[in-house]
């Protein structure tokens, strides 16, 4: 409340409505800007995912590792194994649930090709978790 120092010495009965009018100016242009980003033209009924407990039924799975040689020789698991052998068992590993992760480990010399050529395989034979395996450079 605010008091006036002229001739009249009760208080000023007049409330000071320019702070009141600031603040519903800038809620009004925060609302008239939000507003079009709230409204979905396109209704869609979203699944609903649970992150917070893991499934404790499912079993946890080894990972496969497949290791390519600077010639192009593949192994599944420290296992030698043809093209056709490994497409065979990539279909069957990607039918499992939940399926488990194929790590490559590629020779620093191996061409590029043969390493494509696996984890093309992989995705075709429906495997979703393809990841590569290195060494920190010991340089640093």
């Amino acid at each position: 409340m605010a008091f006036s120092t002229g001739s009249n010495a009760g208080p000023m009965a007049e409330i000071n409505v320019t702070p009141l009018v600031d603040v519903m100016l800038v809620l009004l242009i925060i609302f008239m800007i939000t507003a079009p980003l709230m409204n979905h033209k396109i209704q869609v009924a979203l699944p609903e995912a649970n992150l917070d407990r893991k499934d404790e039924l499912a079993p946890e799975v080894p990972p496969i590792t497949i290791a390519i040689e600077a010639d192009g020789t593949v192994y599944w698991n420290d296992e030698p194994v043809t093209p056709a052998l490994m497409e065979s068992r990539l279909s069957v590993e990607a039918q499992k649930t939940p399926q488990p992760q194929i790590n490559i480990r590629g020779d620093k010399t191996t061409k590029y090709r043969v390493v494509k050529d696996v984890v093309e395989t992989a995705r075709l034979q429906g495997m979703r978790k393809v990841g590569f395996v290195a060494i920190k450079d010991r340089s640093n």
